[in-house]
């Protein structure tokens, strides 16, 4: 665990595997990370390549089984919650930390009211609230992401995609959580209503002073309203940086390989540069460093032994032995 005050979230060598039938999914492996109070951290990545699983270990709803927690701490605000008790742990869960999720549509419960929606988690963290004052706070709720508060009494399916999110953000901060954690939560929503959610978002983050992990595929998205950046593949974390100095000086080859796939409003490019090949196959992921059968620097010592993440500049972390090399970016 991080001796900083300052850090809010430190998961430390964290490993999650799936069982799928006879095979062992090995999703995340071996992922250390800090998120300091306030800040926002981008966890981009394909899909598939973990991010969701770090995202509810962190929030402690992982399906058991299939999940199976291997090793590691997760420790927020001075706890492990890996530790605590199936009681603790929901007391955790909306006063220390909050989760948006992919999809609005199937975020919300179609039977109950938005406004009951809100109402249950208070309840569930202020039992001694009255229910006059929790509806007075879920209207309070709706107002502060922008729904007007007599659309208190309708129900999920009166609402747009949008609003759905908005609804859904609402419920996520509820509690005043310290952490919130939003996976990909655009997703289901068109490219006017994405920013108009992520820009809520940001502006709720920073008017809380939240601290955030935004879990994306869109360094578009990253570029604008992240602080600091993890890029992780086949479950490991191979790039970590600061904003600036990751956009400046990008230095694994497959973070190298997202950027070249991104179109350019500037450059005369006929054709993007797609990364070739696919990830390797998390049943059987390969010995070494896992981007090597995709990458055009691979040596034989690439694939046979096992790649540390090391700093390479002051608070710039990098999986790859060839970190020095400046081509492609």
């Amino acid at each position: 665990m991080s001796g900083d005050n300052n850090t809010f979230l430190s998961m430390r060598n964290v490993k999650i595997e799936y069982t799928s039938g006879h095979h062992i999914v090995q999703a995340v492996n071996d992922v250390s990370l800090d998120i300091e109070r306030g800040e926002s951290l981008g966890l981009v990545g394909e899909t598939g390549a973990g991010k969701t699983t770090i995202a509810k270990a962190i929030m402690q709803i992982l399906p058991v089984p299939p999940a199976i927690f291997k090793k590691g701490e997760i420790w927020l605000d001075g706890q492990n919650v890996v530790e605590l008790s199936e009681t603790e742990k929901i007391k955790i869960r909306g006063e220390k930390a909050a989760m948006i999720f992919q999809d609005p549509m199937t975020a919300l419960n179609p039977l109950l009211t938005v406004g009951d929606q809100i109402g249950e988690v208070l309840a569930v963290h202020n039992p001694k609230m009255a229910k006059r004052e929790i509806m007075e706070k879920s209207i309070e709720m709706l107002e502060t992401v922008g729904i007007p508060g007599e659309r208190f009494a309708e129900y999920p399916h009166q609402f747009s995609g949008g609003m759905k999110q908005r609804v859904v953000i609402a419920i996520a901060l509820a509690c005043n959580p310290e952490l919130l954690l939003a996976d990909e939560p655009t997703t289901a929503l068109d490219v006017t209503i994405q920013a108009q959610i992520l820009d809520l978002i940001k502006e709720l983050q920073k008017e809380r002073k939240m601290a955030m992990m935004l879990i994306t595929h869109d360094l578009g998205i990253v570029a604008e309203y992240c602080d600091r950046v993890a890029v992780i593949y086949a479950g490991e974390i191979v790039e970590y940086a600061n904003k600036e100095e990751l956009f400046r000086r990008r230095r694994h080859p497959y973070t190298k390989g997202l950027f070249g796939s991104l179109p350019s409003l500037t450059g005369n490019e006929k054709r993007l540069s797609p990364i070739p090949g696919l990830p390797p196959d998390p049943t059987h992921l390969p010995m070494g460093c896992k981007f090597a059968h995709r990458c055009r620097h691979a040596s034989p010592e690439c694939k046979n032994r096992e790649i540390p993440l090391v700093e390479i500049a002051p608070g710039h972390m990098c999986r790859c032995l060839k970190a020095h090399i400046k081509g492609g970016d």
